[in-house]
């Protein structure tokens, strides 16, 4: 297998992050996409994912699966004992509730935020940006105070659960994760006092499939590429 991605941003660390649980890493080559550069809004890369996002995990025969959440689910179910994405009908349910509860709430409005209130990825993706508005960054930094507002709401499932979808750490869990780092690395702020979620966020940074994949920040070269 091949995985498309570019190390040191959310979304691979989310599927590095499942790699390590599943010691799966010496299955999959890593091919790094630049994405300062709009390599993934470029026509070799659409054709395997239209969207024009990384990550895309490519299998043997070809076949190209793209968006976290699937290829999550593809990974943990290979072995036959699926630990991240539920093995009864109530676990895979509550785990994918929380999945996109997590997207809605914290990911993809700090994603917003990201791309349209901060310098983002670069001027190479400015094309694909959504056009330049008069209140288009007043909008971003709307959504990116939705995901501040939101982060009570999972201290206080926290406060109730070890874990976003009961005893056992899984897919949602990774993704609350990835989503509180790319906030702290877009500059939005975390209230101090949200004491379950810090303790949970200690725990499983603890874990050791987190504990090498985890790191969201862009990396020093990317940073640099950005201000450009």
């Amino acid at each position: 297998m091949k995985l498309y991605d570019r190390q040191g941003t959310p979304n691979a660390a989310r599927i590095r992050i499942v790699l390590a649980e599943k010691n799966l890493d010496d299955a999959v080559d890593f091919v790094t996409v630049d994405l300062i550069a709009a390599e993934q809004k470029q026509p070799a890369f659409l054709k395997m994912n239209p969207i024009g996002k990384t990550p895309v995990l490519e299998l043997e025969d070809g076949l190209c699966i793209s968006e976290c959440t699937a290829i999550t689910e593809y990974l943990d179910n290979l072995d036959g004992a699926p630990s991240l994405t539920g093995a009864t009908p109530r676990e895979k349910a509550v785990i994918h509730m929380m999945q996109r509860r997590v997207e809605i709430m914290l990911m993809e409005p700090i994603d917003d935020y990201f791309h349209y209130a901060t310098p983002g990825l670069g001027a190479a993706l400015k094309p694909w940006r959504m056009p330049d508005w008069a209140g288009a960054k007043d909008w971003a930094e709307r959504r990116g105070s939705y995901a501040v507002a939101n982060l009570p709401y999972w201290d206080g499932i926290l406060n109730e659960t070890p874990f976003l979808a009961g005893g056992r750490f899984s897919m949602p869990d990774i993704t609350l994760l990835a989503a509180l780092d790319f906030a702290k690395g877009a500059g939005l702020k975390i209230a101090p006092n949200l004491a379950a979620l810090a303790g949970w966020r200690s725990r499983v940074k603890d874990l050791p499939a987190v504990k090498t994949r985890s790191g969201q920040d862009f990396l020093p070269e990317d940073i640099s590429r950005r201000k450009q």
